[in-house]
Parts: structure tokens; sequence; C-alpha cells
């Protein structure tokens, strides 16, 4: 956004296309992780639902990060060196996301007729904990390149990720 004082459609394109980055990053990892368990696990059969779980995963994940972003989450070490707020960020959200994955699994047993009692010990922490580590590793580049971004500008960044001559305006 060019100006001090972006407009409204200025603002919406912007922040879809925030999203839409996101969405691809993620998009790409959980997918090639369905890749991994196909090959690993030999389960050819569920792939093209494993990847509709994957591209799901990734659309939710990418509405997690935008209204985290949007309450101002991870705000805490943004005056320190990049690294320390790129992993901060990380673990933050990671949390975000774990809590996220919690409440949906709960309500998937809910849905299901479960009680809530017997849902939430039916929860697999282990699995879930799992899930986060993961997540927490592919969290730390997404981060750093948006860190770099927020202290370079998005001009600059576009130029030195892209070469100059990339930048709008």
């Amino acid at each position: 956004m060019n100006s001090s004082n972006p407009t409204r459609k200025e603002k919406i394109k912007h922040e879809l296309t925030e999203m839409l980055v996101l969405f691809l990053y993620l998009g790409f990892f959980f997918c090639s992780l369905a890749v991994y368990d196909m090959l690993l696990l030999k389960q050819y059969t569920s792939e093209s639902l494993d990847f509709a779980f994957a591209i799901i995963n990734a659309l939710v994940i990418t509405k997690v990060i935008m209204i985290g972003e949007y309450a101002k989450l991870g705000k805490r070490h943004e005056n320190k060196a990049l690294v320390y707020s790129a992993i901060w960020k990380a673990f933050v959200f990671c949390l975000l996301v774990f809590a996220f994955h919690i409440v949906e699994e709960i309500v998937k047993r809910l849905i299901h007729g479960s009680e809530l009692a017997t849902a939430s010990r039916q929860v697999r922490f282990d699995n879930l904990a799992g899930r986060s580590i993961v997540i927490f590793c592919v969290f730390i580049p997404l981060f750093a390149f948006r860190e770099f971004r927020r202290v370079m500008g998005e001009e600059s960044f576009r130029d030195f990720l892209l070469g100059a001559g990339h930048s709008k305006g």
C-alpha cells in the first residue's frame, strides 16, 4: 500500500493477498506432509481425502493467523533482533493453533454424540503436541520472512526478494 492513508479497496486487496500467500505456503506444506504420509505408510487409497484435509487445514490455519495478527498477538519482541521476534511469533501462533485444534477435536466428538467430559478426555494431546512441534518449525521461516518484510517495508522487501523493478508504483 503506497499511501499513508490507504483506501478501503487497497486494504481489502492487501488482506486478500496476505491470505493467499499464507494459504499457499501452508497448503504446500500440508500437501507435502500428505504425500510423505502416503509414501511412508503406503496408504495410497485415501490420497484425495488427505489432500482435501490438507487444503482445509491450510485455510483454517491461515484464518487463525490472520485473526491472531488482527488481535496483535506476538508483538512482544518486535523491538528485539528479528530472529527473536520470528521465533516468539512462531511460538505464540503455534500455541494459538494448538488451542484451536483442541477445540476442534472436542467439537468433532460432541457432534458425534460424546458428552463434554468424555470428549475432552478422548482428545489425543500427544498427537496434537507432535503436530504442534511440526507447525512451530514451519512457522519459524514463515514469520522470519514476515518480520523481514515488516522491518524493511513492503517495497524494499519485494525488491530484495524478487529483484529491483518488481515494486508497485
